[in-house]
């Protein structure tokens, strides 16, 4: 190594040998990697504005490593750091610079208030607080508005069957029903009191003759059974009941209807000769 300048102080010294070694004090700061405050604090001897003695003798040490001078006459001058070793600089030269009393308090409460821990909870209670201090309905899902809407609106009228076609013209009040496509099981079952067998000319509300053997099935308003049996050839039927009437004819071909006088065409509503209709 070479020649220690001799000086009054620590600082001095490695500024004297800095100095004549050409080097301006920010490029010594690059090379050993250490800020240019905390080595001007060093030549300048105001270890108060050092992190402690132990990181004040290390950085003195390694700056007369850079500047290849001695290092012992330059630490003689530092104060001692007790039994406390080198080794207790566990981070290094770069650790947080302790510049001036108040700006590291700054920093460390700048640094909290940043981390999530500390605002998300707050953003949590505020949030809470507005919906506390909101008018109420502010925050009501949109859903809700809609229910309420629909729960105050007036009842609707029940739809037509969603199957039902349109009536055939001259027959009035007839909707026509798309036919299953095939016959069901025919049950004869016993005619209701209601059903009665009537001359041509009774005039009744519902009117059915069969020129052959057919099943047929009449339901009124209640879903009652009025009709439900199989009709003989020649037969005629005339039926009084509460409107509309649900039909089901298993021979449309044979099968005659009149409703309130006048007759319907079951072709619309006939597939595989099964008609369903709804008389209104």
């Amino acid at each position: 190594m070479g020649a220690t300048p001799t000086a009054a102080s620590a600082g001095a010294m490695l500024r004297a040998a800095r100095q004549a070694r050409g080097l301006h004090v920010a490029a010594l700061a690059a090379s050993i990697k250490v800020t240019q405050r905390k080595l001007e604090a060093l030549e300048a001897d105001r270890y108060d504005e050092l992190p402690d003695m132990t990181f004040t003798r290390a950085l003195a040490k390694t700056v007369c490593r850079s500047l290849k001078i001695d290092p012992a006459p330059v630490l003689a001058l530092l104060p001692e750091v007790g039994d406390r070793g080198l080794g207790a600089v566990h981070m290094g030269l770069n650790q947080t610079f302790r510049d001036r009393p108040g700006r590291r308090e700054a920093r460390d409460l700048g640094a909290t208030v940043k981390r999530p821990a500390v605002w998300l909870p707050l953003l949590v209670l505020l949030a809470a607080i507005a919906m506390a201090l909101a008018p109420q309905g502010w925050f009501a899902p949109l859903g809700a508005a809609g229910v309420e809407t629909a729960a105050s609106a007036p009842a609707a009228a029940p739809p037509a069957p969603p199957a039902s076609t349109p009536g055939v013209p001259g027959a009035a009040g007839v909707q026509g029903v798309a036919a299953e496509a095939t016959l069901p099981a025919v049950v004869p079952a016993a005619p209701p009191a209601a059903s009665a067998s009537m001359p041509a000319d009774a005039g009744s509300m519902l009117e059915l003759r069969v020129s052959g053997e057919s099943w047929v099935e009449v339901l009124d308003a209640g879903g009652a059974a009025l009709l439900q049996r199989s009709l003989q050839p020649g037969e005629f039927v005339g039926l009084e009941g509460t409107p509309p009437f649900r039909l089901k004819i298993g021979n449309a071909a044979v099968t005659q209807l009149r409703y309130r006088g006048q007759a319907v065409d079951l072709a619309p509503a006939t597939r595989d000769n099964v008609s369903r209709l709804e008389l209104k």
